[in-house]
C-alpha cells in the first residue's frame, strides 16, 4: 500500500468544503475495520483511506499549512499505513471512568504484547507493539498502542481467499477472541498483496 504524500491531502480550504462527505466515507469504511476484543479493548485497522483522514484532521484541527509542519504529519502517521506483509491497528483501552482505568492501565501492563491474529489454522501471530517509541512504563500500560501484525505468504493467501481469522488477546488479567466476520477479513485482505 503506497505512502501518503503531500499530493495527496487537500488544502485546509478544500478539505473544509469536502469535510463532511470524506468524514462519512472514512466513518463507514472503519465500521468494517474494528474489532472489539472483550468488553474494554478494540483493534481499529488503519489503512491509506484512514491515514489520510488522520492527517486532514491534524492539520485542521492544528491549522496547519507549512510545508515542514505536513512532512512532519505525513512521517508520523504514513508508518501506521499496511505495507502488503502486515496489517496495521491502533489498540484502544476504554474504561470511562478514569479511577477504573488507572487500575486497570496498571493490571494490563504488557497486554499490547499479548495482541495476537490467527488467518485459518496457520497458528497465533503476536503484535509488534510501539516501534515508534515507548508507551507503557514499569507500572502500567498506556490506554493507546500502536500494532503491527506480520503475515508470511500462506497467511497473506488464506486472508485474501476468505480462510476464518481470528483475533484475541492472551494477558493473564484480560483474555478475550473473537471470530472475525466478513466484512472486516474482506477489508484486511485489502491491506495485503
Amino acid at each position: 500500500m503506497d505512502k501518503l504524500t503531500v499530493d495527496d491531502l487537500l488544502p485546509l480550504e478544500r478539505y473544509h468544503k469536502e469535510r463532511p462527505r470524506m468524514r462519512a466515507e472514512v466513518l463507514a469504511h472503519k465500521r468494517h475495520r474494528q474489532a472489539p476484543l472483550g468488553p474494554h479493548l478494540t483493534l481499529y485497522f488503519e489503512d491509506r483511506l484512514t491515514m489520510r483522514y488522520q492527517i486532514q484532521e491534524m492539520l485542521r484541527a492544528e491549522r496547519i499549512f507549512e510545508s515542514e509542519a505536513i512532512a512532519e504529519e505525513l512521517e508520523a502517521y504514513n508508518p501506521l499505513i499496511p505495507d502488503g506483509t502486515n496489517l496495521k491497528a491502533t489498540m484502544m483501552l476504554e474504561y470511562p471512568d478514569a479511577d477504573q482505568r488507572r487500575v486497570a492501565l496498571a493490571q494490563l501492563k504488557g497486554v499490547e504484547n499479548a495482541v495476537y491474529l490467527e488467518v485459518g489454522t496457520l497458528g497465533r501471530v503476536f503484535a509488534h507493539a510501539d516501534e515508534d517509541l515507548e508507551r507503557s512504563d514499569e507500572t502500567k500500560t498506556s490506554a493507546v498502542h500502536f500494532l503491527r501484525f506480520e503475515l508470511d505468504a500462506d497467511m497473506r493467501a488464506g486472508l485474501k481467499t476468505g480462510a476464518p481469522l481470528t483475533l484475541g488477546v492472551d494477558h493473564e488479567h484480560y483474555r478475550h477472541e473473537l471470530d472475525a466476520s466478513a466484512e472486516l477479513r474482506n477489508s484486511l485482505a485489502a491491506d495485503v498483496d
